[in-house]
């Protein structure tokens, strides 16, 4: 539903700027919604390497007009407290759009 391309995914991972920003566009496209966020994330415990360890998370945003965005951030703390801090931070960066 979200349309993120195999050629993204083998080519990035799932854990990416492109995939998040991906997933955004494409709930935006199976939606009447004007702004759709996405995240895609290592959580943990376990998952991570070195150039993705746990708690690296992607947020994308997309709006109607076409308009994207995406940060790369690094949480720290157990799966829970990755997770709370990622929907937070999707969460503040909504607010602030409008």
């Amino acid at each position: 539903m979200l349309g993120v391309s195999q050629q993204t995914l083998e080519k990035y991972g799932a854990v990416s700027a492109e995939t998040a920003t991906e997933m955004a566009m494409g709930a935006l496209a199976h939606s009447d919604a004007d702004i759709a966020v996405a995240v895609t994330g290592i959580a943990g415990p376990d998952g991570g390497t070195s150039e993705k360890p746990v708690g690296t998370v992607f947020i994308a945003w997309a709006d109607k007009n076409g308009e994207t965005n995406v940060v790369k951030k690094q949480f720290y703390g157990n799966r829970r407290q990755i997770r709370e801090k990622t929907v937070k931070s999707a969460i503040e960066v909504m607010v602030s759009l409008f």
